[in-house]
């Protein structure tokens, strides 16, 4: 509630940012497939879809299955973490850094653009997966080495997924740019959603080891469908 009121006086008020005309029904209903049909003749549409469905194929997965590696005893592949540990290392350490490292993300996006950090938040989105390998295969004792690894991660989640919402914004430039990046937003709920629901099924069969090796080799998509969409380099520098 004190947000609410706290953005009632703060968020801008854009000069375009105004009611739409008013219709009947019929006007309305055709009024919507209009603009839901003009995302989909954008340029390039096929390409900025596997963008947003291929951009985190693989973190899509590892987040489903961090919290049961941490909770799951070491003789089942995890670490055998308490419930509490878990929500200190993945909801406090976790959080702080995936939070510092979005901020971080936005205010160097900011000063140069987004395609001159492009290739930087898509490393970083990607390698730090690597730590979950290291700590399935070692399953280290030490309660900070695996808040280290995790911090790691978490950071490198943040800062490379300033691209992904920096990039739905730069699709959603047009005419309708409010109910395109609602459809933005839809295809990234699904690009989560669709890799997730095998994840802990791949996982019981493989092993933890195996399912985080293979979690970095689902990486592969995201660094190709960035090479395939268009960007201007002026996207994302602050004008003012």
């Amino acid at each position: 509630m004190l947000f609410g009121v706290y953005h009632r006086f703060i968020l801008p008020y854009p000069v375009s940012d105004k009611p739409g005309e008013s219709h009947s029904i019929p006007d309305f209903i055709a009024e919507f497939f209009r603009t839901f049909g003009s995302y989909f003749r954008k340029e390039k549409i096929g390409f900025l879809l596997l963008f947003l469905l291929f951009y985190r194929f693989a973190e899509s997965q590892l987040v489903k299955m961090v919290a049961p590696f941490l909770l799951d005893g070491r003789e089942k592949g995890g670490l055998g973490l308490t419930t509490g540990q878990v929500g200190f290392v993945y909801g406090t350490v976790g959080i702080a850094a995936l939070t510092f490292g979005g901020l971080l993300g936005g205010m160097v996006a900011a000063r140069k653009g987004l395609k001159f950090w492009l290739w930087w938040m898509v490393l970083a989105i990607h390698l730090p997966d690597a730590v979950f390998v290291f700590l399935s295969y070692a399953q280290p004792d030490n309660f900070w080495i695996i808040n280290l690894s995790v911090a790691i991660e978490q950071f490198g989640y943040g800062f490379g997924f300033t691209a992904y919402m920096l990039y739905m914004i730069y699709i959603s430039r047009g005419k309708h740019p409010t109910a395109h990046y609602a459809i933005c937003t839809g295809f990234m709920a699904l690009g989560m959603m669709i890799p997730g629901m095998f994840s802990g099924w791949l996982q019981d069969i493989i092993g933890y080891q195996h399912f985080f090796v293979w979690v970095l080799l689902a990486t592969i998509p995201g660094f190709l469908v960035v090479t395939l969409i268009p960007l201007d380099a002026e996207f994302g520098k602050k004008t003012t």
